[in-house]
């Protein structure tokens, strides 16, 4: 049987086996777009400057062949030249930092250097070979040399160590996997398919197995989670993907996809799954400050970081929160990194949709430059990945911040205030330009200058931010800064046809330039071609063209749309049609008549209802009018606030499990009760909805539509009836949740029965019926009745 052959980087290599050190996140990443990009420009301006016999950028790579594997070890070596004759490799670095405190070159440098060394000394049969390191400043271009010579003896022995060291995780991941596999022969789905699982199981294996990409809506309760992890699993199981993500909006789904893996675990599937958990949570100090002085854990990090992490993987299954924590306070690291590290050992990733496609927080080492993989990405609740690509994409910046950061810096760093001066002239000129038009907001061309300042106030602030006397809070407030005017830049370069870029006003006085997204399916795409399969679902994927046309560019993109298995007779929609939440009919007779609807609805039957509002505020309107004049001793309030802790989330949704008396809850629709909320049976009989669920208007909503109009699409639509109609589904689907539930569902707002609505409804919807207030109670009380 031929051997499995394992490739890895140079870089990759020496900079996983030999890091070690102190984990330090208060200083900017020379490793950006930006950086990298000069870095290579200089890169290449002192290769052309070497006379002679230099060879710049020569490939190399090596074999070396174990008992279960055959690792190849391929790189670039910067330079390769002969002096004296003496043969040397050349590593080339650039720097922000201070070249002349330089002691000696950075380690994992070295390393690169050493590998080559070896590679190519061996290939041409030398005795000895010298490694030179060059560093130069990004900026200014000086440069700094660093020199040895080895012999090949010593290079042999060093690399191999260095082989072993690495081979001894190939080893595991190579025999957990025979074991993994071997567990799925005869893996079966762990329940009786319900209506509608099946042609989601076949339809995902296909996707993933032609690497394709598939839309599933389906009703809320088919079991969309186990539906889409066991082809996944059995897929990887045949060879047909590498690691598998299962990625969310919000916590709640990620434990559904926790509890999915763990039924399949119950029925003898071997998978090892991490979900990452924000670092907050996971974080030992009441909060996260990731410099050795203020962490323990952060000091020696990485001298330890690789043992924790190879332990945790070969003895345990099951990553929880609690095993992790227990593990990084064993091994005395950060557990939130440690986590990190083990994502890439393990066959399935839980995590929220920023490590996976958000330019700043994505998993570099799934998803950073030049990296791919077999991935298969899993995309719970997709509805929500257009709101949140829009924001991973689009970057702003505002003058007042560029001013106060001024005022702050300015005595000591003058360059940097100069910088910031023109940027703030430069944004000043714009704000004059707006102010003209006398339009809440004005559409430019391109951010125009201001990205070519920036990268001049980038590199001030690189500088500054290496340091070490910068008082705490001003570097603080600098590496914030810094984030922003990174963010801009890495945006700057993605505007394209997808981006509308303007200019507005806002606060108080303040004034900003802003790089808005509209369409983010071209840079979601960008990262999911570095997998092999997306499957995109959500019982809320409707109109799916909307969908497809914002998170897909693959032509071939297909979709399913799975019918409810739950029975109509079980639930009754009504759509009242004498009231509205427009803002014209905002007043008290309207709140009056929202507070009398609900009132008549709950008196129906003894349970547990939510009523869901456009905003707090029309909420609280409506709750006072409702206490005020229809609370009665046997129903029970609650209400939503908008700053709940997570235990006062937990709390809220305990009080449905009462079984006593009738408890109605005020929630906000499109908050967090709206959607992800699993209250089954008599924990929740009905929903009340008022209004349509439009987003508010603003600079950003009227952009969207002006923007789909000028496609000739239908504007209004795509800015709002659609991301609204979206919320009223999801609210809605809070009730029917198994096939014993049994529910209403009561639409307050006239509009609802419109064509424009009627043709976006779910098409098991069709049975829906209009009321009025003074026939609502015999609507509900009819279908209660039916049951009795």
């Amino acid at each position: 049987m031929e051997k499995p052959k394992v490739r890895i980087s140079v870089r990759n290599l020496v900079e996983f086996i030999l890091r070690s050190g102190d984990l330090d996140n208060s200083r900017g990443s020379s490793g950006d777009k930006e950086a990298m990009l000069k870095g290579g420009r200089l890169h290449r301006k002192i290769q052309r400057s070497m006379k002679g016999n230099y060879q710049a950028e020569v490939s190399l790579k090596r074999e070396s062949e174990y008992e279960d594997t055959i690792i190849q070890v391929e790189g670039r070596a910067d330079g390769i030249f002969t002096e004296d004759g003496e043969v040397w490799i050349d590593e080339i670095k650039g720097t922000y930092g201070n070249l002349q405190a330089m002691e000696m070159p950075v380690p994992v440098h070295r390393a690169q250097a050493m590998c080559y060394g070896w590679i190519y000394g061996e290939k041409e049969g030398l005795s000895q070979i010298g490694i030179q390191m060059t560093y130069s400043h990004l900026d200014t271009e000086d440069t700094r040399r660093f020199r040895e010579i080895f012999s090949m003896e010593e290079l042999k022995k060093w690399y191999q160590e260095l082989l072993d060291a690495y081979h001894k995780w190939i080893a595991y991941s190579l025999s957990w996997k025979k074991e993994r596999n071997a567990s799925m022969t005869d893996l079966q789905f762990p329940f009786p398919y319900r209506e509608g699982q099946r042609e989601i199981v076949s339809g995902v294996y296909h996707t993933v197995s032609s690497k394709k990409t598939l839309f599933v809506q389906a009703p809320t309760g088919v079991g969309k989670t186990m539906s889409a992890i066991f082809p996944s699993v059995r897929a990887i199981g045949e060879g047909k993907g590498e690691t598998l993500f299962y990625l969310t909006a919000k916590t709640i789904t990620g434990t559904v996809a926790w509890e999915a893996f763990h039924t399949l675990r119950e029925n003898g599937l071997k998978f090892k799954v991490t979900a990452i958990t924000a670092k907050e949570k996971l974080c030992f100090l009441d909060s996260p400050e990731c410099t050795p002085e203020k962490c323990p854990y952060a000091k020696g990090h990485f001298d330890r970081v690789n043992d924790a992490v190879y332990e945790l993987w070969t003895t345990e299954e099951v990553y929880s929160r609690e095993v992790i924590r227990a593990h990084a306070e064993k091994w005395q690291v950060c557990p939130f990194e440690m986590c990190l590290d083990l994502s890439v050992w393990v066959d399935g990733v839980i995590c929220d949709y920023n490590y996976a496609f958000d330019p700043n927080v994505h998993l570099k080492r799934f998803f950073g430059e030049n990296i791919s993989g077999d991935y298969i990405f899993l995309i719970d609740e997709a509805h929500n990945l257009v709101e949140r690509g829009r924001e991973m994409y689009s970057a702003e910046v505002s003058r007042q911040t560029l001013l106060t950061l001024r005022k702050k810096i300015r005595k000591h760093f003058p360059k940097l205030a100069r910088a910031l001066d023109k940027a703030s002239r430069q944004m000043l000129e714009l704000e004059e330009d707006l102010k003209a038009s006398q339009n809440p907001y004005q559409v430019l061309s391109n951010p125009g200058v201001l990205p070519v300042t920036f990268l001049t106030i980038s590199g001030e602030l690189e500088e500054i931010l290496e340091e070490k006397n910068l008082e705490e809070e001003l570097r603080k407030e600098i590496l914030e800064f810094y984030f922003v005017v990174r963010d801009f830049l890495n945006v700057s370069e993605l505007v394209d046809e997808n981006y509308v870029v303007y200019t507005e006003c806002f606060g108080e006085n303040d004034f900003r330039l802003r790089l808005f997204c509209v369409n983010p399916a071209a840079n979601l795409g960008e990262y999911l071609k570095k997998g092999r399969s997306a499957v995109f679902f959500s019982a809320t994927l409707f109109p799916m063209l909307y969908y497809r046309e914002l998170l897909t560019t693959e032509t071939d993109a297909y979709g399913i749309y799975v019918q409810s298995p739950f029975s109509a007779e079980n639930r009754r929609i009504l759509i009242g049609s004498d009231v509205s939440s427009r803002y014209t009919r905002r007043n008290h007779t309207e709140y009056r008549k929202i507070a009398e609807y609900i009132s008549r609805c709950v008196w129906q039957r003894q349970g547990n209802y939510m009523v869901f509002f456009p905003s707090y505020r029309l909420m609280e309107d409506v709750y006072q009018v409702y206490e005020e004049e229809f609370s009665v001793d046997w129903v029970r309030c609650i209400r939503q606030n908008s700053d709940m802790t997570e235990r006062e989330r937990e709390e809220f949704l305990e009080e449905f499990q009462s079984r006593e008396g009738t408890l109605v809850g005020f929630c906000v629709l499109g908050g967090i009760f709206s959607e992800g909320v699993d209250l089954t049976g008599e924990s929740l009989i009905g929903a009340i909805i008022v209004g349509t669920g439009l987003p508010q208007i603003g600079s950003e909503r009227e952009i969207l539509k002006e923007y789909y109009d000028r496609k000739k699409q239908s504007g209004f639509d795509y800015a709002y009836r659609y991301p609204g109609m979206n919320k009223v589904l999801q609210a809605a689907g809070r009730v029917i949740r198994t096939k014993e539930d049994k529910g209403v569902i009561l639409l307050l707002d006239d509009r609802f029965l419109g064509r424009d609505y009627g043709e976006i409804f779910p098409r098991e919807w069709k049975d829906r019926s209009s009321c009025r207030l003074n026939t609502v109670e015999e609507a509900v009380s009819r279908f209660w009745r039916s049951f009795t």
